[in-house]
C-alpha cells in the first residue's frame, strides 16, 4: 500500500506534535472508529481539521479503515476532504482509493473532495464496480475519461456503468504506439528504486515495474506527463534530442531521477558461473558468533572456511537440519559447542509469514496464545541440548505480515544468554537453561510512524558489555535505551529517547580514546557513554524508519538508513562530540570522513570487507564502494524477484547474500562483482545466517541448517 507512495513522498515537514491531549484523544478514538467519542471531542472544541505531526487528519484516518460514519461526522463538522499529509503527499481520498473503501469515497466526493475523475481509469480497469459506481455518481469525468475507462475495463457491469454514463465505444486499441509516444519507451533505472518499464498503452504511457504495472501517465505537455490518480508528475529529459531519463517529482523538495539505461545493459541472459572450488584450509581456531552479525555486529568472520557451494533440497553440503517450532527471524548465535536461538510458537496452526517485496503495513490479526521459547543446539550435530518456556499467553502487541513475536537474536558471553521478546520481557539464562532473571519492558510497541495503529512488532536485540546487558527500546511513546546488570537484571542506568519506532540494534564500539554505545534511529543518530547512559554526540535526521545497525570497521563508524526519501550512508569517526550534523550541502565534517544522501539500505545491515562497503538494498542492487573514500565501484542486480531483508555476513573472500525466497548468493569480495553460487535453500529466510568453525549457519522458516563442505 505505502510502496508506491514512498515512491511519489514528499519530504516530511517537522511540524511541533500537539500537545493538547484532546487531540491526541481525538486521533485515537478515530482510529479505533468510536464515532460517539469523536463527536463529543468535537463539541468541547477540537478542531475537526486538526493534524498529526505528518499532516494527517482525522479525515484520512477514518478513510485508510474505510469507516462512513465517522467520514460523514467529519465531513459535517467542516474538516478539509482535500487536506495531503505532508510526508506521503496523500489525501483522504487517495487513502480510500487504495483500501477500496466505496463507501467512504463516495462520502468525500459528496463533501467536496476532488480527483476522483482521475481514479475512474484504475478503478475501471481494476474491476472496482462499487468504486466506479461512486465515482459517477459524484464526480464529473469528461466523455474522454469515460471513454478511456471503458477501454481498459474488463468485467461487463463496469462497461456497462460507463456506456450508460456517456462512454463512447473506444476505437481498436493500437497494436503499435503512436510515433510521438516511441521516443519515450525503454528501461529507466534509478539505483534504489530499480528498474523502471515505460511502454506504450494505447494513446498513453504505463509505467510497470517487475512487469506489474504501477500508474499511467497522461500527457500534459511535451516531455510532461502527470502520473493518472496522483499530484505527480513525471518529466523526460533530454541531451541532443534523445531521451536520458526521467524525474518523478511529487510536492515541493521531493524528486526522485532515473536514467534510461541501454536496452544492452537489460537484455536478459542465463547467469553462467565459475567453477568454484572449495576452500581446503582447515578452521584451526573456531570464533564465536555472539549476537547479532556476530562480534560488533560486523559480520566478518575470516578464518572459518564456511563452503561456497550447497543445495539444501539437495542435501548437498547439508551438515544437518534440525526443525525449529513457530516462528521466529532471530539469527542463530554461537559460543564454543553451542548454538542458542529463539522462536515464537502460535496457537494457529496455519500462522506463518508473507515474504516480498508488497510494502503491506497490516498486522497480523492472531489473538491465539503463543508460547515463547528459546532453544540451545549442539553445533557438531544439531541436536537439541535444552529447550526452555519463557513465557506464554496472547501477544501484546501484533506482529507485521512479514514480521514473527521472535524476531531480536540471543546475546552471549558464553556464562550468561541474554533473550528479549519485546514486550513479553527480557530473560537471562546460564548456559544449561537455567533462568537467572528475567525483567518488564513495558508495553514496546513498534509500529508504523504515520498511523500507530498498525503494529509491527519488536526487534532490536540486546547486546553484552562487560558486566551488563544494553538494550534499545524505540517505540511509539516513552522510548529509552537502558543497561541492566547480568547479575541479577537490575537497572544500572536508563536514558529516555526522544525517538519514534526504530529496529535496529545498538552497537558497542572501541575507538583509540574511548568505548562508545552507538545507536541508529530517526531523529537522530547517537553515541552514547555506555557506563552511565550518558549522550556523547548526536547526527542529523534519519529516514523515518531505520532498521540498519552500526558497526565499526576501518577505524570507522558506519551508519546506514533506506526509507524514502531520506537515505544517507555515513562513515564517522569515533570520539565526536556533540552536534555533528552535516550542514546544507557538506557531505563531511571533522567527524564525518564522508556521506552520501542516497543509497542507504533499507532493510539489510551493510557491511565492510576488506577496502570495501557494500550496501544491499531490498530489491538485491548490490552496491560497492571504497571504503576510505565512498567511491562506487560498481552497481549489480544480485537476481530474484524476492527481496533480500537478511544483512549480508562475510568470510575468507567471500560475501554471502541470503534472498528471501530465492536462496543464498555467493559474490566474491573485492571491486569487481562475480557471482560464484547460487544456492537453494528450499524455504523463506529472513534471518541473517551465522558463521563459525567451518558452517554457515541458516535459520529458515522451519528449520535450522548447518551447511559444511564435505568431512573427509
Amino acid at each position: 500500500m505505502y510502496r508506491l507512495l514512498s515512491l511519489v513522498a514528499v519530504v516530511a515537514i517537522a511540524l511541533p506534535i500537539r500537545a493538547d491531549d484532546k487531540t491526541d484523544d481525538f486521533f485515537a478514538a478515530v482510529r479505533r472508529g468510536d464515532v460517539r467519542a469523536v463527536e463529543t471531542l468535537l463539541d468541547k472544541g477540537v478542531d475537526p481539521k486538526a493534524k498529526t505531526a505528518y499532516g494527517a487528519t482525522g479525515l484520512h484516518f477514518a478513510a485508510d479503515k474505510g469507516n462512513v460514519e465517522m467520514a460523514k461526522l467529519l465531513l459535517k463538522r467542516k474538516a478539509d476532504p482535500n487536506a495531503a499529509d505532508t510526508f506521503y503527499g496523500a489525501t483522504p481520498l487517495m487513502w480510500a482509493s487504495m483500501n477500496n473503501h466505496a463507501g467512504v469515497l463516495a462520502e468525500l466526493l459528496a463533501g467536496g473532495a476532488t480527483g476522483g475523475e482521475g481514479l475512474l481509469r484504475s478503478a475501471a480497469a481494476d474491476g472496482k464496480v462499487d468504486m466506479v459506481k461512486a465515482i459517477l455518481a459524484h464526480a464529473k469525468p469528461t466523455v474522454e475519461q469515460l471513454t478511456a475507462a471503458r477501454g481498459v475495463a474488463t468485467k461487463d457491469d463496469v462497461i456497462d456503468l460507463l456506456t450508460k454514463a456517456g462512454a463512447h465505444k473506444p476505437e481498436k486499441k493500437a497494436t503499435a504506439p503512436t510515433d510521438d509516444l516511441k521516443a519515450f519507451i525503454g528501461t529507466y533505472r534509478n539505483a534504489e528504486a530499480g528498474d523502471l518499464t515505460v511502454d506504450a498503452d494505447g494513446g498513453s504511457l504505463a509505467v510497470s515495474l517487475g512487469g506489474k504495472k504501477l500508474f499511467t501517465l497522461i500527457r500534459d505537455k511535451d516531455d510532461v506527463f502527470k502520473i493518472e490518480g496522483n499530484e505527480a508528475t513525471l518529466t523526460f529529459t533530454r541531451k541532443d534530442g534523445k531521451i536520458t531519463g526521467f524525474t518523478v517529482k511529487a510536492g515541493k523538495g521531493n524528486e526522485q531521477a532515473f536514467a534510461r539505461v541501454d536496452p544492452k545493459a537489460v537484455a536478459k541472459k542465463d547467469a553462467v558461473l565459475p567453477d568454484v572450488a572449495e576452500p581446503t584450509e582447515k578452521v584451526t581456531k573456531p570464533l564465536n558468533w555472539p549476537q547479532f552479525r556476530g562480534t560488533g555486529a560486523t559480520g566478518v568472520a575470516d578464518g572459518q572456511y564456511p563452503p561456497t557451494s550447497f543445495d539444501v533440497p539437495k542435501n548437498k553440503n547439508v551438515r544437518w537440519k534440525t526443525p525449529i517450532p513457530g516462528l521466529g527471524h532471530s539469527c542463530p548465535v554461537v559460543w564454543e559447542d553451542r548454538i542458542f536461538i529463539t522462536t515464537a510458537v502460535s496457537g494457529d496452526p496455519k500462522a506463518g509469514i508473507k515474504p516480498g517485496q508488497y510494502g503491506d503495513v497490516e498486522s497480523v490479526k492472531d489473538d491465539t496464545s503463543h508460547k515463547w521459547f528459546v532453544i540451545c543446539l549442539d553445533k557438531k550435530t544439531g541436536n537439541v541440548i535444552w529447550q526452555k518456556e519463557a513465557c506464554a499467553g496472547v501477544p501484546k502487541i501484533k506482529r507485521h505480515l512479514k514480521g514473527t513475536h521472535a524476531n531480536p537474536t540471543v546475546a552471549t558471553d558464553g556464562t550468561h544468554v541474554v533473550v528479549s521478546f519485546g514486550a513479553e520481557g527480557l530473560y537471562c539464562y546460564d548456559r544449561d537453561g537455567n533462568l537467572k532473571w528475567k525483567r518488564d519492558l513495558g508495553n514496546l510497541d513498534s509500529g508504523w510512524f504515520y498511523n500507530p495503529d498498525y503494529q509491527w512488532g519488536f526487534g532490536s536485540s540486546p547486546i553484552i558489555h562487560e558486566d551488563r546487558t544494553i538494550v534499545q527500546c524505540d517505540v511509539g511513546k516513552n522510548s529509552f535505551i537502558a543497561a541492566y546488570s547480568l547479575a541479577d537484571g537490575k537497572p544500572i542506568w536508563q536514558t529516555p529517547r526522544d525517538e519514534i519506532p526504530s529496529w535496529g540494534t545498538p552497537t558497542i564500539v572501541v575507538g583509540p580514546e574511548r568505548t562508545e554505545l552507538v545507536t541508529n534511529s530517526t531523529k537522530f543518530v547517537r553515541g552514547y557513554d555506555p557506563k552511565t547512559g550518558s549522550e556523547l554526540w548526536k547526527l542529523g535526521k534519519n529516514a523515518e524508519i531505520t532498521v540498519p545497525t552500526p558497526f565499526l570497521a576501518k577505524g570507522l563508524i558506519w551508519i546506514t538508513s533506506g526509507y524514502r526519501p531520506i537515505q544517507p550512508i555515513y562513515a564517522i569517526k569515533p570520539g565526536a562530540t556533540g552536534d555533528i550534523s552535516l550542514k546544507d550541502k557538506e557531505t563531511s565534517n571533522a567527524s564525518i570522513a564522508w556521506s552520501k544522501a542516497k543509497g542507504g539500505p533499507y532493510m539489510p545491515t551493510p557491511i565492510v570487507y576488506g577496502d570495501y562497503l557494500y550496501t544491499c538494498a531490498n530489491n538485491g542492487l548490490l552496491t560497492c564502494y571504497e571504503a576510505a573514500t565512498g567511491k562506487q565501484m560498481y552497481a549489480e542486480r544480485l537476481g530474484g524477484a524476492d527481496g533480500f531483508t537478511a544483512s549480508p555476513v562475510a568470510a575468507d573472500g567471500r560475501l554471502y547474500f541470503t534472498g528471501e525466497e530465492n536462496g543464498v548468493r555467493v559474490v566474491k569480495a573485492g571491486p569487481k562483482y562475480q557471482m560464484l553460487a547460487i544456492n537453494p535453500l528450499g524455504e523463506t529466510c529472513l534471518a541473517t545466517p551465522a558463521i563459525a568453525d567451518g558452517l554457515l549457519l541458516v535459520r529458515t522458516e522451519h528449520h535450522l541448517v548447518a551447511l559444511g563442505r564435505a568431512e573427509k
